[in-house]
């Protein structure tokens, strides 16, 4: 469909405002608004642009990411990447905000590079920096 533009936001179920909020903010992401609506929601934007909305009705006593940590693969969404300048200041200031890498780095054969970690509620994030 040629009328798609790009990417409006993306949908992060989670349990704990206050706790979503804490952590995307070491990432760089700017409280907007929420939370608002029936299911309630609140939104938060980097300024790059990438806007999430924060659903916000996970039950806190699950542990485990449905769709990447059990057995079983349900489809679905598995993860966000997010594209970054420079792969090695991203490693380094996650781990100076204790933020455990759970794989990569990654090293394509295209020169592309990879690194994930997980939020507080256990959904993945993936930097992602293009060749150069």
């Amino acid at each position: 469909m040629e009328e798609i533009s790009g990417i409006n936001h993306l949908g992060i179920r989670v349990a704990n405002l206050d706790k979503a909020r804490a952590f995307y903010e070491q990432l760089g992401f700017e409280f907007i608004e929420g939370p608002m609506g029936p299911e309630p929601v609140a939104v938060m934007e980097h300024p790059s642009g990438v806007n999430i909305n924060f659903i916000l009705n996970a039950d806190p006593k699950n542990t485990e990411n449905l769709l990447m940590d059990l057995p079983s693969k349900h489809p679905g969404y598995t993860h966000v990447a997010l594209d970054v300048t420079d792969i090695d200041a991203v490693q380094k200031k996650l781990e100076s905000l204790n933020i455990t890498i759970t794989e990569g780095p990654i090293t394509l054969p295209t020169g592309a590079v990879m690194l994930f970690i997980r939020d507080q509620d256990r959904n993945v994030i993936e930097f992602h920096q293009n060749p150069k």
